[in-house]
């Protein structure tokens, strides 16, 4: 993709995470400093996804929302936020100290950045395990407009909440973004991936968005400028149980790849095709053993041997729209749950009104990262798929 920025555009730098947590409560004082942590200094916009907050039993999907768990998530991700912003304000205390001690050293100002601003949350919303959380820069709020969301069911019966997603959308100045949570259909048999694949259609039809007053506000997902797909997507890996954990052993991720559903899907199915991902560099996220990097099965025998999940790379990102580029996608070594979280750091072109743009400039990203004026470049997993695609099995 080849993008010509213009001289209306600034740079918004968004974070995005997904992570199922398994059912497991969290610890008031979790530390989650390594999930926020990102390649840049801040980021305007935190959006943070999680799956399985509450463990999917019937109480709990067919009974009254508990909204509980979700406030526990909301207070650790205040707390790590603010803690973020009392760590740099002190690191450019002493950076203005070494300033003042000595006037005449030079400092380039592309590396310089403006005081830490603190955030706000403007959506958070839980649908059964699913919670999505999104925080903004509190001084970019007033720009913020339209926020909304959307909930899908897709599961038990085709409908209830223990799996489908949670959609959001608002516009930042003249852009719209859209961010959609999911945790689509589990299994790892043959076909399963269609299920998979059916969820995201009934997500991308049936999420709607109110139109607004002037009925010029984007009403469907894909309708938006921006729009990120994040979650427990649940796609394996198309290759032999034994074969898998081989590969995983000897930690041939092109190999695996080649076979990863997801992938395929990307590259010829009907649903994603022409959505982005970066490219993985990390190893499959799914399943692990309790408070282990040992994965589920490896130290099973037996009848039990049948139970056993093969690794994959279940827990994804991945992006459509122009003006969006990767500059980090990875995962964390929590071992909360038996999934590994994964986030992702992305530039977004934000479109503002010339009249405003001057006065405007000190609250994007502009000045915190050093000026983009070449296009951009995206490199994603389609690169892979183009050395690879004689391997694939299409």
């Amino acid at each position: 993709m080849c993008l010509i920025i213009d001289q209306v555009q600034f740079y918004s730098g968004v974070f995005v995470s997904t992570w199922n947590v398994g059912g497991i409560a969290p610890d008031e004082d979790l530390n989650i400093d390594d999930l926020l942590e990102t390649c840049n200094n801040s980021c305007d916009i935190y959006i943070l996804g999680f799956q399985e907050i509450v463990p999917l039993k019937a109480s709990n999907v067919l009974g009254s929302e508990n909204n509980e768990i979700s406030m526990k998530w909301n207070s650790i991700i205040r707390e790590a936020l603010n803690k973020k912003i009392t760590h740099q304000r002190d690191k450019d205390a002493k950076k203005q100290e070494l300033k003042n001690n000595f006037p005449n050293k030079k400092e380039n100002p592309a590396k310089c950045c403006d005081a830490p601003h603190d955030f706000q949350c403007i959506i958070s919303k839980q649908m059964v395990g699913l919670f999505i959380s999104v925080w903004i820069r509190r001084d970019l709020c007033p720009f913020i407009r339209h926020p909304s969301v959307s909930c899908v069911g897709c599961g038990i019966m085709g409908c209830l909440g223990n799996k489908g997603s949670i959609s959001v959308r608002f516009q930042l100045h003249e852009t719209s973004f859209c961010f959609v949570c999911s945790h689509l259909a589990s299994g790892g048999r043959e076909g399963d991936e269609k299920h998979r694949n059916s969820n995201v259609a009934e997500i991308f039809s049936r999420t709607s968005f109110p139109r607004g007053p002037l009925l010029d506000l984007p009403r469907t997902i894909l309708d938006h400028d921006h729009v990120i797909l994040l979650g427990d997507l649940n796609y394996r890996i198309s290759l032999p149980e034994e074969t898998t954990r081989l590969l995983v052993e000897k930690r041939d991720w092109d190999s695996l790849l080649e076979n990863d559903q997801l992938i395929m899907e990307l590259m010829s199915g009907n649903m994603l095709r022409g959505w982005h991902e970066g490219a993985i560099k990390f190893a499959p996220t799914y399943k692990y053993c309790p408070n282990s990097d040992i994965y589920y099965g490896c130290c099973y025998h037996g009848k039990k041997a049948e139970k056993r999940r093969a690794p994959a790379w279940c827990d994804r990102i991945v992006w459509c729209g122009e003006g969006l580029k990767q500059l980090q996608y990875t995962r964390i070594e929590s071992k909360l749950s038996d999934h590994r979280p994964v986030k992702a750091m992305f530039i977004a072109e934000v479109r503002v009104l010339p009249e405003l743009m001057k006065n405007l400039q000190s609250l994007f990203l502009s000045e915190r990262y050093e000026q983009i004026k070449t296009p951009f470049e995206v490199s994603t997993t389609e690169d892979f798929v183009n050395r690879k695609r004689s391997s694939f099995r299409l």
